[in-house]
């Protein structure tokens, strides 16, 4: 296996870093990428105002899980944060190698990095525990990159591989840090990274969470899942969208719903519970037992207390799995939304997505019943809400539509 080692503050991880890290384990043809943020860095301090080592990793992981699903799976690691001391390169590679004994290295590294490698600590260590594949793009770079390359091979019996990438975007994280300071500078970052960044304030920014822009909601929404997750998300907002412009309901309301609707989708059974307790929301047993129900009552609590949605769309997140009888509007609109999205590929779901058009009320319907028979085929237990939605509309409506 061909393992990819690229380590750094990232202080924070920005697109130049995800750019260098895509394009050059294609290049190499990496089967696995290792981000490496460190504690300490052997050739300077960290300057006055960074996240700290645990926000920098976490910020970390969200970068590696946006660069995963592609060859090379990419995953942030903390064997340097583990550790106490400077972060030696030499040290990380000497415990990577007896990781993967068998596994082929390549320590990916920038322009400055590479250039003054013979510099480091222990040079013949890491020449010696993995192969070097440095990366740059500036034209004028070919001889010095050349010059380096036969230095170390000479020196060290090092393996070099040049990989020039001419469209690299550099990007200096001090002066991006300063941007974000002054208010400004989220173009150079992945859209989850800023998000969690805002969420936690760091770098200077400053923003009232419960005044964000739909932009800045959404970033600090998709910072708090995985990236597979937000093509449902996105989906849900904009049949959200087109659902309220229909039915005549608030349509940045129906967008904050959906925006937040799975911002707890992956918090464990322990996080959910905690959580709810903390904030006093009700939960029966069912739900407590019901991991995939509980997101909706811990994600109304976020919604309320963190980002001080009003009491409309928090309802709208609680009761958008399993439903309520007589539904609001907003929660008609947010409920449907999530079944009705364009990700969705259930065979019902052209039918549904047509119905909804027509009547909102069936098409609520039709989805309590998908919902009745699904978790009865799985032998689980149909939560009691759903079902007096069910009965409410039903005494509402003289037609009946069928699970599928």
């Amino acid at each position: 296996m061909k393992i990819g080692v690229y380590g750094g503050t990232f202080n924070p991880p920005h697109l130049g870093h995800m750019a260098a890290a895509r394009d050059v384990s294609a290049a190499l043809g990496l089967d696995k990428l290792l981000l490496i943020p460190d504690r300490t860095p052997p050739h300077k301090e960290l300057p006055a105002g960074s996240a700290s080592p645990d926000q920098r990793l976490e910020m970390t992981r969200i970068a590696a899980d946006r660069l995963s699903g592609g060859a090379t799976k990419v995953i942030a690691s903390d064997v340097e944060l583990r550790r106490t001391g400077r972060s030696y390169t030499a040290d990380t590679l000497t415990q990577l190698r007896e990781q993967y004994p068998e596994d082929e290295l390549w320590l990916l590294m920038g322009t400055d990095m590479f250039l003054t490698l013979h510099t480091w600590y222990r040079p013949d260590i890491i020449c010696q525990k993995a192969h070097i594949a440095a990366f740059g793009r500036a034209a004028g770079d070919e001889a010095r990159f050349a010059e380096q390359k036969a230095r170390l091979e000479r020196d060290y019996g090092a393996t070099v591989q040049i990989i020039p990438l001419p469209g690299l975007v550099e990007v200096s994280s001090t002066q991006l840090r300063q941007e974000l300071e002054q208010g400004s500078g989220q173009t150079l970052l992945d859209e989850s990274v800023y998000g969690y960044i805002l969420r936690q304030g760091l770098y200077g920014v400053k923003k009232d969470l419960t005044r964000l822009s739909l932009e800045d909601l959404r970033a600090a929404s998709y910072s708090m899942v995985k990236a597979k997750r937000l093509p449902h998300i996105r989906g849900t907002e904009e049949e959200a969208a087109l659902l309220a412009r229909r039915w005549g309901a608030d349509e940045t309301a129906a967008r904050k719903a959906a925006i937040l609707h799975d911002c707890t989708k992956y918090w464990n059974l322990q996080e959910q519970l905690q959580y709810c307790e903390k904030c006093g929301i009700l939960l029966d047993q069912v739900e407590r037992e019901t991991l995939s129900l509980l997101h909706a009552k811990s994600g109304a609590g976020v919604a309320r207390q963190v980002f001080g949605m009003p009491e409309e769309i928090c309802s709208a997140i609680c009761w958008h799995t399993t439903g309520k009888a007589d539904m609001t509007l907003l929660e008609k609109i947010l409920y449907i939304a999530d079944y009705a999205e364009p990700s969705r590929t259930y065979d019902w779901c052209r039918e549904l997505r047509e119905l909804v058009l027509e009547d909102l009320d069936k098409a609520v319907l039709y989805g309590l019943n998908v919902t009745v028979d699904h978790t009865r085929k799985k032998g689980q237990t149909i939560h009691y809400r759903t079902l007096e939605a069910r009965e409410y509309l039903l005494a509402q409506h003289s037609t009946t539509f069928p699970a599928k």
